[in-house]
């Protein structure tokens, strides 16, 4: 993993800069704290002047893998943020064709592989992977992202160029770029939990979505798909039995796992207890006969703790364990840093363990940690897919009692469901209950609670977005595209689209990992696993009501029991508990009115009456628990990037004011130590 950035420029007003660049790469620096290389380029045959930018972690050939890499003849040059898991075996193809190679990395191999094939080479990498390779005879600058949307790349277009880099914070140094808010972004995030691609929580910076690349230079700029999430029509998937189905999964599952073992550091693994983690760290365990240290959090709120199933896949695997504990209070206090690394809005507070959880692993000196990010999404594991299932089937028959009744045991974490006894629950999921045929039928309850949080924006935001509503808008973007397929495979391709991809990959994943300097591998996310999964009856994967049936099958000859067959326990953190439950000066800071009218987003009597709420003492529903890290989170990112000019303060903690100091992590953003810095290459600007 590393932080890649970059400036193109055929103005002739704005040269490549390498102080612009350092201070760039200082904004990276917890992405790839080991080297930072940069590149620079203002006087090229196509009059256009570049600039690029690596700050590396360095997993892959320790010695002579530094970034930015050039080829033979120095007309082509990359940066590259993330892993290609078959490098060995497609650098073997190369050196068979001739290419010349300079270093052991995976880095210079798809540099090699982009002269052979352009953009086609995506389609040969199985990895995760931000790229950005620069033409220096064409002038053409070419960017790419991983098939699901891994690692992170955003970009700003203006006027006679561009900008791009891993995170928005580095984008927002350039002089050219402004600093605001987009109202669109803040409306889709209250109804998905994220902004869509290419929309981002920031106005005139775009982020490249998933199975994209992009090339531009002064003629041109295409944005073009090179995958894309594919399901056969139901009734036509694949026909295969299940003991080969399972067999397959496994081997599959396997492969990609030894592949995500390929480091010169090294490799840990999560393990959360869950049958997802722990197969991951048993097959991790099949492959390499070296101790595995496993990393977990463990809560002092019973109600998210899961140590007990933690302790029994331990003690069956015999791995090195280590164990963080996540307080309420921790929660509140790590927020701010939480938030300036997501660069969005959050709905949730799960990020935080997260950002806890990583810093444990760095700590224990561990660079790589494989997870089992994926498995529910593609495989069938979350309680909307059975949700779905459920009420298609009561709707078959929307006067009977009994059926309803199934949705009991889905949701017994939500206060608001959990105690309005069996009349509340009918009535919540009886809702749109017959319309079975229309578009997004199974996510159209979340969506629409979530959509209940507008109510706390202000009339400036509401008036801004123009009666603009995200998920009719999304829905009428696919143009019908999904009605063809199976009920589960539809609701894969919306929980796939709109939150593993923008969320649970970036905010709770990459940005947390990243945030202390490690690197998640995802062995469910290859793309051989998921092509295959997607290929497969929906009766494999949900069979009844039980989840991920075909993982289940395949896992169970390795793991415990108890691990195979526990009841599915989403991820979830503490809320209001760990916000409002003490006073923090930021909180009461970021939530005065005073903050509230200065920001402009919300509106100051809504808050007010949930943070009374939230301090009451009383039970506290899902939804009080969504605005109120909503509101503050939002609240959070406008402070660190909008209040000060420039955004960027190194004040580790607020100081109570009602205008408060960015809480932005102590030392984020100095200027890279000249030692660790590699200017590769570097041409006079021509008279």
């Amino acid at each position: 993993m590393c932080g890649i950035c970059g400036t193109l420029d055929w103005s002739g007003h704005h040269p490549a800069d390498g102080d612009l660049l350092r201070r760039m790469l200082g904004r990276l620096r917890h992405r790839g704290p080991d080297e930072f290389g940069i590149y620079l380029d203002p006087a090229n045959p196509s009059g256009t002047s570049t600039a690029l930018g690596s700050a590396r972690l360095s997993i892959i050939d320790l010695n002579t893998g530094q970034q930015p890499i050039g080829n033979e003849y120095g007309t082509l040059w990359i940066v590259l943020n993330g892993e290609i898991y078959n490098y060995v075996e497609l650098r073997a193809e190369l050196v068979e064709l001739g290419h010349r190679f300079t270093t052991q990395t995976d880095t210079e191999v798809v540099l090699h592989l982009y002269e052979e094939l352009g953009p086609g080479c995506l389609e040969r990498l199985n990895g995760q992977f931000a790229i950005a390779i620069w033409n220096s005879l064409q002038g053409d600058l070419f960017l790419a992202r991983d098939r699901v949307g891994i690692r992170p790349l955003f970009y700003a277009e203006l006027p006679q160029g561009l900008v791009f880099a891993s995170e928005i914070k580095a984008i927002l140094l350039d002089p050219r770029v402004e600093t605001r808010l987009d109202p669109y972004g803040l409306l889709e995030t209250f109804t998905f939990w994220a902004p869509l691609a290419p929309r981002t929580a920031f106005e005139g910076i775009s982020e490249l979505p998933p199975g994209h690349y992009m090339q531009v230079s002064r003629e041109r700029h295409q944005v073009a798909r090179y995958w894309g999430l594919s399901f056969p029509e139901s009734g036509s998937e694949i026909l295969i039995s299940e003991p080969d189905a399972v067999e397959q999964l496994r081997d599959l599952l396997s492969d990609a796992t030894r592949l995500r073992l390929r480091a010169d550091v090294t490799v840990g693994s999560y393990l959360s207890g869950g049958l997802d983690s722990t197969f991951i760290a048993a097959l991790i365990r099949e492959h390499t006969p070296d101790a595995l240290s496993t990393f977990s959090i463990a809560f002092e709120n019973e109600a998210f703790d899961e140590r007990s199933y933690q302790e029994i896949a331990t003690a069956f695997l015999g791995t090195d364990h280590v164990r963080t504990t996540c307080a309420d209070d921790e929660v509140g206090d790590v927020l701010p840093q939480v938030v300036w690394h997501t660069e969005v809005p959050i709905l949730r507070t799960s990020p935080a363990p997260m950002y806890l959880l990583s810093k444990l692993v760095r700590n224990q000196g561990i660079k790589v940690v494989l997870t089992g990010e994926g498995s529910d999404e593609f495989l069938g594991g979350y309680n909307i897919y059975k949700e779905d299932k459920v009420r298609r089937f009561w709707a078959r028959d929307p006067e009977s009692q009994l059926r309803p009744l199934l949705l009991r045991r889905l949701y017994p974490y939500i206060a608001d469901l959990s105690r309005g006894g069996d009349a509340y629950l009918a009535a919540f999921f009886g809702r749109g209950l017959a319309e079975v045929d229309r578009p997004g039928y199974s996510h159209r309850l979340r969506w629409e609670g979530a959509k209940r949080l507008r109510r706390f924006l202000s009339p400036d935001v509401t008036g801004a977005v123009d009666g603009y509503d995200p998920d009719a808008a999304y829905l009428e973007s696919l143009d019908g595209s999904i009605r063809h397929l199976s009920p589960l495979a539809q609701a894969q391709f919306l929980e796939i689209s709109t939150f593993m991809s923008p969320y649970l990959l970036s905010s709770q994943g990459d940005r947390m990992m990243a945030a202390n300097s490690v690197e998640g591998r995802f062995p469910f996310l290859d793309h051989r696993v998921i092509e295959f999964a997607n290929q497969l009856s929906p009766s494999l994967k949900l069979k009844g009501l039980r989840e991920k049936h075909i993982l289940k099958e395949s896992a169970a000859g390795s793991l415990p029991h108890e691990i195979v067959e526990r009841h599915k326990q989403p991820y979830r953190a503490p809320i209001h508990q760990g916000l409002v439950g003490r006073s923090l000066d930021y909180v009461e800071a970021l939530l005065s009115p005073e903050a509230i009218r200065a920001a402009g987003l919300f509106s100051e009597k809504p808050i007010a009456t949930l943070v009374r709420r939230c301090r009451a003492g009383g039970r506290v529903g899902e939804f009080e628990d969504m605005a109120l890290v909503g509101v503050l989170s939002t609240q959070l990112l406008h402070s660190q990037y909008i209040d000060e000019v420039g955004g960027y303060t190194e004040a580790p903690n607020f100081q109570g004011t009602a205008r408060p100091t960015p809480a932005v992590p102590a030392g984020v953003g100095r200027a890279v130590p000249g030692d660790r810095l590699r200017v590769c290459h570097q041409k006079e600007r021509v008279r």
